[in-house]
């Protein structure tokens, strides 16, 4: 399997941190999101990856790189370890680059890798969210071996949130996994079929690049995903597998990015006791009243 990261978004929710520093390379606990993505494309087997950057991007390619003035300087002062941890981070994949020149949107930047794919099925992840443990590319494969169909990840979300995502419309097939019927690019609170969101996890079929060369701009401008999806579901069946909200974390926003960190720094054994303490310190009540109980 071959994997597309898209990581060309310009990071507006993220202004001014994002002027000079790609989204994708924020930091959650120890390291940043893209590499939390990349480590999930190696562990479920992909063997090339192709990520989609834009402008202002190229601290991506670097982060996958040798740093071979950082590596002499650790082997000098004798900080082996971090020496490893360093060496780890470029031998991780085999990760290649194309640009998105134009903004023009989710749809498009899966496209940009078409000549990447060829004829094959492939994963899509977003750069900006995370499914570090709950093994979902595994899941997503297994359904469509068993189908041969596309398959995404969704993830229930409550119902005033769902015009943020891309929403589907489906039949329960089996335990977590739904046939879908239909697909709606950020409906408007109370017109959504489901709570069911699209969240961050594609493994589509050959096909869907031949719709993406013309599928014509959706929302906001952009050629959305979801609109070809629509399409494609006309021609072959998508399946969609629900993982839980305590599996995933979207870190495309800074009150998301923040919770993310919150939440697996906690389940850090090094972080997690001391930020633990720490926050049932802050939250202590005579801190939080003045000491007025």
């Amino acid at each position: 399997m071959k994997a597309i990261i898209p990581a060309a978004g310009l990071g507006t929710r993220f202004l001014p941190l994002t002027k000079s520093q790609p989204k994708e390379m924020l930091p959650v606990v120890d390291k940043p999101v893209i590499q939390y993505v990349v480590e999930e494309a190696v562990s479920a087997g992909a063997s090339e990856i192709l990520m989609v950057t834009g402008r202002g991007k190229r601290a991506l390619e670097d982060h996958f790189d040798h740093s071979v003035e950082l590596e002499v300087l650790l082997e000098a002062n004798g900080k082996l370890a971090e020496l490893e941890l360093v060496r780890q981070i470029s031998a991780l994949a085999e990760v290649f680059y194309v640009r998105q020149k134009q903004p023009r949107g989710l749809g498009h930047a899966v496209s940009c890798g078409a000549p990447f794919t060829d004829d094959e099925p492939f994963y899509v992840m977003l750069g900006d969210v995370l499914v570090p443990d709950c093994g979902i590319l595994p899941r997503l494969k297994a359904v469509h071996d068993r189908t041969g169909s596309s398959v995404i990840a969704v993830m229930p979300v409550p119902d005033e949130q769902v015009d943020r995502y891309g929403v589907i419309a489906g039949e329960a097939d089996d335990d977590g996994v739904w046939r879908v019927t239909g697909l709606v690019e950020k409906p408007c609170v109370g017109e959504a079929p489901t709570n069911l969101a699209i969240f961050g996890r594609y493994l589509l079929t050959p096909a869907i690049m031949a719709i993406l060369a013309v599928t014509p701009p959706g929302k906001g401008g952009e050629i959305q995903l979801t609109d070809a999806l629509v399409a494609l579901l006309a021609k072959e069946e998508i399946y969609a597998v629900v993982i839980e909200p305590d599996e995933g974390y979207d870190t495309g926003n800074v009150l998301s990015w923040l919770e993310a960190n919150i939440a697996l720094t906690l389940q850090n054994k090094e972080y997690g006791p001391a930020l633990r303490e720490s926050l049932l310190g802050m939250f202590h009540p005579e801190r939080v009243n003045g000491g007025q109980g």
